[in-house]
C-alpha cells in the first residue's frame, strides 16, 4: 500500500489558533495536539498529521528575527521526517516571516506553507478551517514523479497560494487579506487545486542549507514630499546601520537634494548598502529612467526592481552578513528565490 504523505503543522501563534470558551465567552488558545476535535474534517484527508506548538504563542506584531530563527531551526530539524510543512502564523507579519524563511533556506525541495485567518478557528464564520485544510493539502501534494509540487516558501489565504517573498497583506478586514502585486499566484483552490506550474520556483539541486545569521542593523526610510533628510542623519551612519531600504516614488524617484545625495554617497563609500524599492503597490524601480533617479546609479544605490518591502528588508538581513559590501550589493540585485523579476 502506498505510504500516506506526512505533514507537520507548526503553530507559532495568531488568530487561527483561538477558540471561544463556551462558559466565559473569552478567546483562548487551541491545543493543536487535539486539532481533530476542532477541525474534524481533517480526518477525511489521507494525510498523516502531526503538530508542534510553541510553548508561548507569539502575537503577530511581536514576531522578530529571533523567532524566524526558531521557526527555521524547527523546520530544519524536522525536514527529513515530513513531506511538507504548514506554519500557522498571525496575518499581520506573515509576509515578513514568509520572505525571511525563503531567504534563510537554500536548496529547499519541500513545501513550507504559511497560513492563518482573520477570524478565530472557533468562530462559526471563521476562514481558518478552509485555510488550514487547503494549506495541508498543498503541503502534501506530489506530482507524477512523487516530487513535491511546491518546493518553496508560500502563503495560502482565501483560495490563493502566493510565493512567500512576493506576498503582502493589504486588508485588515477582508478574508482575502493578501496579494502578490507583481507575480502571479502559484495556485488557486476551487473545486480542484489548480497549480500554475510554469511559475513554480525550482531550486538548484543540492543539500538543504539554513542560514541563521541575520543582520538586524537594517533601516527603512520612506520618502515623502517635504521630507527633511537632516532628521534621518543617524540612518546614514555606518556606525549604526549596515543597510537601508529606501522606499521612493514611482519608478524609483526621489526629490533632488544635495543633502540626501551627500548622505547616501558617504554611507555607500563607508561600506553601507542602499536598496531602492518603489512605494507603489505594483510596478518596478527603473533607476535612470528619469533624471531624479539617475544620481542613484552614479553613487551605487542598488535597484530593488519589483521587490516588496517585506522581501527587500528580509533579503538584506540575510545578505548583509559579511564584510564585502560590493558582493552583497550584487547579490541583492539578483533573483535568488524568485523574489524579483529580472530586467
Amino acid at each position: 500500500m502506498e505510504a500516506r504523505p506526512k505533514v507537520l503543522i507548526i503553530y507559532t501563534g495568531g488568530t487561527i489558533g483561538m477558540i471561544k470558551d463556551s462558559e466565559t465567552d473569552q478567546l483562548t488558545n487551541v491545543d493543536f495536539n487535539h486539532i481533530y476535535d476542532h477541525v474534524p474534517e481533517l480526518r477525511r484527508l489521507k494525510i498523516d498529521l502531526e503538530t508542534l506548538s510553541f510553548d508561548k504563542p507569539i502575537d503577530s506584531s511581536e514576531m522578530n528575527p529571533e523567532d524566524w530563527k526558531r521557526i527555521a531551526e524547527t523546520l530544519f530539524e524536522n525536514y527529513l521526517q515530513y513531506d511538507g510543512f504548514v506554519v500557522l502564523h498571525g496575518s499581520d507579519t506573515m509576509a515578513y516571516t514568509a520572505s525571511a524563511l525563503s531567504f534563510m533556506f537554500e536548496g529547499l525541495q519541500k513545501p513550507i506553507v504559511l497560513t492563518g485567518s482573520q477570524l478565530p478557528i472557533g468562530i462559526i464564520r471563521t476562514d481558518g478551517k478552509e485555510n488550514l485544510i487547503t494549506a495541508i493539502e498543498i503541503a502534501a501534494a506530489k506530482d507524477k514523479n512523487n516530487q513535491s509540487i511546491i518546493q518553496e516558501v508560500a502563503v495560502y489565504f482565501e483560495y490563493k497560494l502566493f510565493r512567500g517573498n512576493r506576498s503582502t497583506k493589504y486588508s485588515a478586514e477582508n478574508f482575502r487579506a493578501f496579494r502578490s502585486p507583481n507575480f502571479q499566484e502559484l495556485a488557486a483552490a476551487g473545486v480542484e487545486i489548480k497549480y500554475n506550474t510554469s511559475k513554480l520556483f525550482r531550486p538548484e539541486k543540492g543539500e538543504l542549507k539554513v542560514h541563521l545569521n541575520l543582520n538586524t542593523r537594517i533601516a527603512h526610510l520612506k520618502i515623502f514630499p517635504g521630507i527633511k533628510f537632516e532628521l534621518y542623519s543617524q540612518l546614514f551612519d555606518k556606525q549604526n546601520v549596515d543597510g537601508i531600504v529606501l522606499e521612493t516614488f514611482g519608478a524609483g524617484n526621489a526629490p533632488s537634494s544635495l543633502g540626501l545625495t551627500s548622505k547616501m554617497s558617504s554611507f555607500i563609500d563607508d561600506g553601507g548598502v542602499i536598496l531602492n524599492i518603489t512605494q507603489c503597490s505594483s510596478g518596478s524601480v527603473q533607476q535612470g529612467l528619469y533624471e531624479s533617479s539617475s544620481i542613484f546609479n552614479e553613487i551605487g544605490v542598488v535597484s530593488g526592481q519589483d521587490m516588496t518591502a517585506e522581501a527587500a528588508l528580509t533579503k538584506m538581513m540575510t545578505i548583509l552578513t559579511g564584510d564585502n559590501a560590493a558582493e552583497a550589493a550584487l547579490l541583492l540585485a539578483q533573483n535568488i528565490r524568485g523574489e524579483l523579476t529580472p530586467t
